[in-house]
């Protein structure tokens, strides 16, 4: 039986690097976050989901995939 995660990924599928931030344009998460996250405890999920808030913040878009 496979279980599903309780945090689902944050990824839209729009996967390019930003040469200049170092981000991922779709989902705003660095290298480091894409990595840790199919091994990140619920609690690491919820700590990159509220960077990523802010990130979108900054960035000017409202909410998660909206440019």
């Amino acid at each position: 039986m496979t279980t599903l995660p309780t945090i689902p990924s944050p990824c839209i599928a729009v996967c390019q690097l930003d040469p200049q931030s170092g981000l991922c344009r779709g989902c705003l998460r660095t290298t480091d976050e894409i990595g840790l996250w199919s091994t990140a405890s619920d609690a690491e999920r919820l700590e990159i989901l509220a960077r990523l808030k802010q990130r979108r913040r900054a960035a000017g878009r409202r909410r998660r995939g909206a440019e």
